[in-house]
C-alpha cells in the first residue's frame, strides 16, 4: 500500500482494518505459504478468486465482519479475525474465526489484535458476546482465546464439518463485562 494506512484500532504493535480486495495479492500470498500452520484447522483462500468471493461475504454481509491484523511497522498482514454471525436485537452476540500468517505466529501479535477486535466489537459495533468454537486439539487457538480472557462454556460434539468431517468443537466466550478497561 502506497499512502499510510487508517487502522479502526491500534496497539503497540498492530493494528486493524477491515478487508478490502485489494488485498488479494498479500493475503492469498501468505494464505498459500501458511497451509502447513493452518491445516487441519482452517483453509483460508489460497487464489484471487477466493479470496474475492471470501472478502465479498464479509465486506457486504451486513451479519460479518472481516478484520486484517497488521504490523504498524510496515502494514504488513499477520493474520485475520472475523466476526460471523452477527445477531442483534437481546442477543448482540457473534461467532469469531480467525488465523495468523506462518511469519507472524508465535509472536504474540494475533493475541494483540485479538485484543483489539474485541474491544472494538463491545464499543463500535456494540455486542455484547463473542464466542469463538475451537477444535480440541487446536492448542495454540485455545491458548490464544485462553489468554484473551476468554471462558471455557463447554463442548460440542460433532459441531462444525472441516476438512471433510463433522468436527467436535469446545464453546469458548467473552461478555463486554469480562473486559478490563484500559
Amino acid at each position: 500500500m502506497s499512502d499510510k494506512i487508517t487502522y479502526l484500532a491500534e496497539g503497540p504493535r498492530v493494528g486493524i482494518r477491515y478487508f478490502s480486495y485489494e488485498d488479494a495479492g498479500e493475503f492469498t500470498a501468505l494464505a498459500r505459504e501458511s497451509r502447513s500452520l493452518h491445516a487441519p484447522w482452517l483453509f483460508p483462500p489460497t487464489d484471487p478468486d477466493a479470496y474475492a468471493t471470501y472478502a465479498g461475504r464479509l465486506m457486504e454481509d451486513p451479519a460479518r465482519y472481516g478484520f486484517l491484523v497488521c504490523t504498524r511497522e510496515d502494514d504488513r498482514i499477520a493474520g485475520f479475525i472475523n466476526i460471523n454471525n452477527v445477531v442483534q436485537g437481546a442477543f448482540l452476540s457473534g461467532a469469531l474465526g480467525y488465523g495468523a500468517f506462518a511469519h507472524a505466529a508465535g509472536r504474540g501479535l494475533m493475541g494483540e489484535g485479538l485484543d483489539l477486535v474485541t474491544r472494538y466489537a463491545f464499543g463500535a459495533l456494540g455486542l455484547h458476546r463473542l464466542e469463538v468454537n475451537i477444535q480440541p486439539g487446536n492448542t495454540a487457538s485455545i491458548a490464544l482465546v485462553r489468554r484473551a480472557g476468554y471462558r471455557l462454556e463447554g463442548f460440542s460434539p460433532g459441531f462444525l464439518f472441516i476438512d471433510g468431517a463433522w468436527r467436535d468443537h469446545e464453546r469458548w466466550a467473552i461478555t463486554a463485562e469480562m473486559v478490563e478497561p484500559r
